[in-house]
């Protein structure tokens, strides 16, 4: 099941690099999401589940949709403007390194140790051999382009932290109540700067995509992550984090013909042994 996951989130970085050649990234943000929401929102009906009416609780599920889809998903596609789905996911890779520092910060249960401090440093590095060169030489579209999906990652960091208060709420209902809360927020957005569906005219490729992108990429992907989480536990499903990038990348290079520079491959391989070194247990098994 990790691996499924892997290869469905990697899957959305190749959808996402595809509508965004011919799509603004507003209305593919609010077509996810939208979608998404209708999706689980049928399965709440097939699986007579209700949606809660504590308003507190609600605040918190439309600030988790603000944090964990709109300003994630919109700062990947406007990323996803200038660079390739598997450079793309290399960069997402950061996500849990964010998630990390926000912790050790805000939370009393998840502190730094040598190893996750040594993560951490790999991790920048990782970023700063990705973005090095374009920072030398002054900003361009493509450093601009992998800034913006640093962003999402930070945002993403916060919402893991965020997210631990919906621990004894069914998972399901949360991820309803964040997607519907996502496309009401995205609506105006996409409005105001993008026009109502102010698009090329779909082709099968585009509609596939959208459709991968909204029903496979999230409604499902969240699905199974939270079976996952419910039999797995919390640290197995965060294996899923050093699987997407290689999904992503051989997905690019097979469909899009992409291919990475030296200078990727090694900032990948940085921010993922900066990962094994925050996840922790392969250093243990090879101490001991």
């Amino acid at each position: 099941m990790i691996a499924l996951l892997a290869i469905i989130w990697g899957g959305s970085f190749l959808f996402g690099r595809i509508l965004m050649l011919e799509w603004p990234p507003f209305t593919v943000v609010f077509l996810r999401v939208a979608l998404a929401a209708t999706a689980l929102w049928i399965l709440l009906g097939i699986t007579s589940r209700r949606f809660p009416n504590d308003p507190s609780l609600i605040g918190a599920i439309l600030l988790m949709g603000i944090i964990n889809n709109v300003i994630p998903f919109s700062l990947i596609l406007i990323g996803q403007q200038e660079i390739g789905s598997g450079l793309a996911s290399v960069v997402n890779a950061m996500t849990p390194i964010w998630t990390l520092i926000i912790a050790n910060r805000f939370t009393s249960d998840e502190k730094f140790s040598k190893n996750k401090i040594l993560g951490i440093a790999l991790g920048f590095l990782g970023v700063a051999v990705l973005i090095g060169g374009d920072i030398v030489q002054g900003l361009t579209a493509s450093a601009w382009a992998q800034v913006a999906i640093l962003g999402a990652t930070l945002s993403y960091g916060f919402a893991g932290v965020f997210g631990k208060r919906f621990k004894s709420q069914d998972p399901i209902v949360v991820s309803t109540g964040q997607l519907t809360a996502s496309t009401l927020v995205i609506l105006p957005i996409m409005l105001v700067t993008e026009g109502f569906f102010n698009i090329s005219q779909p082709n099968i490729e585009l509609i596939v995509s959208t459709l991968g992108l909204s029903i496979l990429c999230t409604a499902y992907a969240y699905v199974l992550y939270f079976k996952i989480l419910a039999s797995a536990g919390a640290t197995n499903v965060s294996l899923v984090t050093f699987l997407v990038p290689v999904s992503a990348i051989l997905l690019g290079v097979i469909w899009l013909g992409e291919r990475l520079t030296t200078g990727n491959m090694i900032g990948m391989a940085l921010i993922i042994i900066g990962l094994i070194c925050v996840d922790g247990r392969l250093l243990k098994r090879i101490q001991s």
